[in-house]
């Protein structure tokens, strides 16, 4: 008896399937109470959502015949030291965001704390490129696009 025979299917596909199809419902649902004025090609705010939650559903219908048939790829075990770096990260964009150091140097920590999770160990030098790409995408979306992102001492100089 193989490994394919002895496993039918695998439940954790389907209940990633399950989730997908749960999260296109509910899109689906929030789409669906959009208020939107009346448009001439009828094409309002709720078409992106739709076409999203159609995209999952795909997805859903995709992962759960995978997980059905046996077709999903042997787990393998998680690294943590990574995770649990990136997760940091993550911690500290949300705790310098919250604490107004602003979008500029919330992003040049998270993309210091990946690179770092992903094995690069030129500390100053990650937060240096991460400082760089987050000046440019603030100024991108303030100034260009005038959509306001979390401000701090940084930004406000700008």
């Amino acid at each position: 008896m193989n490994d394919r025979q002895r496993r039918r299917f695998d439940i954790s596909g389907l209940i990633i399937a399950v989730g997908l199809a749960v999260l296109a419902l509910v899109l689906r649902i929030d789409a669906s109470r959009m208020q939107a004025a009346p448009a001439y090609a009828r094409i309002g705010p709720e078409a992106a959502p739709n076409v999203v939650a159609l995209g999952l559903l795909v997805l859903a219908a995709a992962t759960a015949f995978a997980a059905w048939r046996g077709l999903t790829a042997k787990a393998e075990p998680a690294d943590w030291p990574p995770v649990l770096i990136i997760l940091g990260g993550l911690i500290g964009l949300i705790l310098i965001i919250a604490f107004g150091g602003g979008f500029i140097l919330a992003s040049a920590v998270l993309f210091a704390a990946t690179s770092r999770a992903f094995g690069r160990q030129a500390l100053a030098v990650d937060f240096a490129i991460g400082f760089i790409l987050a000046l440019v995408t603030y100024l991108a979306f303030a100034k260009l696009l005038a959509l306001s992102l979390p401000s701090g001492p940084l930004e406000n100089l700008l």
